[in-house]
């Protein structure tokens, strides 16, 4: 399996001038009737979860999957909280479904921002609609309750944001983040002008100022919120990602340490926003051990 991790678009800045606008079925009670068989393998696409035309996602379920052993991954796509796609991330449905045959894999679409608005909480309650979708469906789909997440980019940092502040029952068991902010707050995207144009991109999306308003930046950070209750994490950053500074990775990676929370960290020096080859071939076999391990 090869692909290369999808470079975080460069969409938010943009915005200054434009603004974002197996089987296969429609969301209805014909696709859990297809879903039944647990004995086969089937492919559900564009199931709705809500009214918004966004609000799609794709479920994977292996066959003799069970409602008490098979075990989840939500992947959630990156694109700068405006643009992106699940489809983005076809190719990591793929290599899941290679190396973890047993577990079921949904692809979720959510909700884009735009000036005026906002993603917090937007796509957050997203995330938590389509895992309480997947829980009043588990009878119908023989899943479990129990959740993994894969996120990309912003989808990373979703993710972790999902995971650290919004699980309350803790079903999230674990997080992987590739090249997700973990801190809005960081002196990198504050004050380094080679990377604030992020923060003035989710200003301008949020109407929300970092200089009035800090507290709103830091419960946006998964670095500000996360717990001891964590679920473990795992955390790949690029040296040379002119998008998410490596402090991003490594202080969330010393945050986690200090709370005692298991997780994984892995810099590639001389990558960016992305990568392939043997650095890529690494994330694989790392993410595929912690998986092994932990989920």
């Amino acid at each position: 399996m090869k692909y290369t991790l999808n470079h975080f678009n460069k969409i938010i800045f943009f915005l200054f001038f434009i603004l974002t606008t197996f089987s296969c079925s429609d969301t209805s009670d014909e696709i859990f009737s297809n879903a039944t068989d647990a004995s086969e393998e089937i492919a559900l696409l564009n199931v709705e979860y809500g009214s918004a035309s966004l609000q799609k996602y794709d479920i994977y379920l292996p066959k003799n999957r069970s409602g008490s052993t098979t075990k989840v991954f939500v992947l959630i796509h990156g694109g700068s909280w405006v643009g992106g796609d699940k489809d983005d991330l076809n190719n990591i449905v793929s290599g899941i479904q290679v190396r973890f045959p047993n577990y079921a894999v949904v692809n979720m679409n959510y909700q884009l921002a735009g000036i005026g608005k906002s993603p917090f909480p937007m796509q957050l309650i997203d995330i938590e609609t389509v895992i309480d979708h997947l829980k009043s469906n588990t009878n119908n789909y023989h899943i479990s309750s129990n959740f993994g997440f894969i996120g990309t980019s912003a989808g990373a940092h979703l993710a972790m944001l999902y995971a650290y502040d919004y699980d309350a029952l803790s079903e999230i068991k674990i997080v992987c983040s590739i090249v997700g902010p973990t801190n809005f707050t960081d002196d990198n995207y504050v004050l380094n002008p080679d990377y604030q144009q992020l923060i003035l991109g989710i200003q301008l999306i949020t109407g929300v100022s970092f200089q009035e308003d800090p507290s709103y930046y830091e419960n946006a950070s998964p670095y500000h919120v996360v717990t001891s209750t964590a679920p473990p994490s795992i955390l790949f950053y690029g040296g040379e990602d002119d998008l998410v500074p490596r402090s991003q990775g490594i202080e969330m990676h010393e945050k986690l340490n200090s709370l005692n929370i298991i997780n994984e960290f892995t810099l590639y020096e001389n990558e960016g926003h992305g990568w392939e080859g043997e650095a890529l071939n690494d994330t694989y076999t790392k993410l595929s051990s912690f998986i092994t391990t932990y989920f």
